[in-house]
């Protein structure tokens, strides 16, 4: 099934790198801050601001598909982040090194998660995340943008690392596309912004996979964003992905489409996002669409006073795919472009965080998120039966843990270039 891609083959090379600085930002989530990211545009000297961070944490449920409560400790979102400008930031560089491949070689327990292998854990990231080179400069009444190497697709909105929640939603792997082999062109006229990516369609394999040359060119993704007030934007976006689950080019295709509302108070004190998002596999060969999934979050992150308070509702569909011995696992690649059925999740978090504490540096904020998620099958004739596998399916989950900082804030993570509004 699904068809091969013809392109130039490249030996595949293991990413070695990992470093982490534990970090978390000084507010209570790392898009309350903006101060961070500042490189005065007529200013000719090179700039360079990095952040490390990571979050301590502990998860229980009261629920597993492996039976009965479970309670785990994860070093989460380990990473060491790089932004640098120098030639009046006319050249540009975004680089991410994720160190989850040793610091959570299991996946992180999280209900309902579910990718790259994984199924109620998030997934490690790759050790090379994002590094991402760019030039931009002016035409006419515009501002224009071009960058390559590995990072984000223009699809979707920003990565779960640099919104309020430790918890990633559900809905990862339906809204954002990342850690491709991808060129990605902007531009933007006043309010308007449009980018355009061309990519490696496959997902990593493992923690310490990079792109494959041979796929490059086999995806595209546009995305339109319009910010009508400094503090508003409005974003839609579609992609095509050719066989992202079987790196040899013979799975299931996806299209997907996003559209999304994103605010944010000037001081960084108030925020709030509204998306919908939805993603259909495509049988190539036959010409038709085999699954599909859709997905509705809305996310608001306040301060009260010294602490900070965030609510999150999502209502996200997820493939079941069949479970290897370890019940948290299935086949990486599938062993068939069949799934068991279609499961909606509904998802109800709210968070709190405590103020700041700072040595030296170093900034830490301890948080705590209470879960309340619903598994329902969405067809009848499904062979997943949420009841069966965990024994009911109302479930509750609890995450508590610090949020350490060491560096300047990065408020934004998914755009390049005159992309980033």
């Amino acid at each position: 099934m699904g068809h091969r891609h013809r392109c130039a083959s490249a030996r595949r090379v293991a990413a070695t790198a990992a470093l982490y600085l534990l970090a978390a930002p000084p507010a209570f989530a790392q898009h309350a801050g903006h101060e961070g990211m500042a490189m005065p545009s007529d200013s000719g000297a090179p700039t360079i601001h990095l952040m490390g961070q990571a979050i301590p944490l502990a998860t229980h449920v009261d629920r597993t598909p492996s039976g009965g409560a479970r309670t785990e400790g994860s070093l989460t979102q380990a990473v060491l982040m790089a932004r640098a400008g120098w030639w009046h930031r006319r050249a540009t560089l975004d680089a991410t090194i994720d160190a989850e491949g040793f610091t959570m070689r299991s996946g992180e327990l999280s209900l309902g998660a579910f990718g790259e292998g994984f199924v109620d854990r998030r997934h490690p990231h790759t050790y090379l995340h994002e590094l991402m080179l760019g030039l931009r400069g002016h035409a006419g009444p515009g501002t224009l943008s071009l960058g390559a190497g590995r990072g984000f697709a223009p699809f979707g909105t920003d990565d779960p690392m640099v919104r309020p929640f430790a918890k990633y939603p559900i809905n990862h792997h339906l809204a954002q596309v990342l850690e491709r082999g991808i060129v990605v062109g902007a531009a933007r006229v006043g309010p308007a912004i449009v980018e355009a990516g061309s990519f490696t369609g496959e997902e990593p394999q493992r923690a310490s996979s990079l792109p494959l040359a041979r796929r490059f060119g086999d995806s595209w993704s546009v995305r339109g964003t319009i910010v009508p007030r400094p503090w508003a934007e409005l974003q839609t976006s579609y992609a095509r992905i050719a066989s992202p689950e079987q790196a040899d080019g013979f799975g299931l295709d996806q299209r997907k489409q996003s559209v999304s509302a994103r605010a944010v108070s000037s001081d960084g004190g108030r925020y709030a996002l509204v998306e919908w998002a939805r993603t259909v596999e495509y049988d190539h060969t036959r010409r038709e669409a085999a699954f599909s999934y859709e997905s509705v979050l809305v996310e608001s992150a306040w301060r009260a006073g010294a602490f900070g308070v965030a609510v999150r509702l999502e209502q996200t569909d997820r493939p079941e795919e069949e479970r290897l011995a370890d019940p948290f696992r299935t086949a990486r690649p599938a062993t068939d472009l069949h799934i068991a059925g279609i499961t909606r999740w509904r998802t109800a978090t709210a968070a709190v965080a405590a103020p700041a504490v700072t040595w030296g540096t170093v900034v830490g904020v301890p948080f705590l998120e209470l879960s309340r998620l619903a598994a329902t099958a969405r067809d009848t004739r499904t062979l997943f039966d949420p009841d069966i596998v965990y024994g009911r399916s109302h479930l509750w989950m609890l995450t508590g843990g610090v949020r350490v900082r060491a560096g300047a804030t990065h408020s934004r993570m998914g755009r390049y270039g005159v992309a980033v509004p």
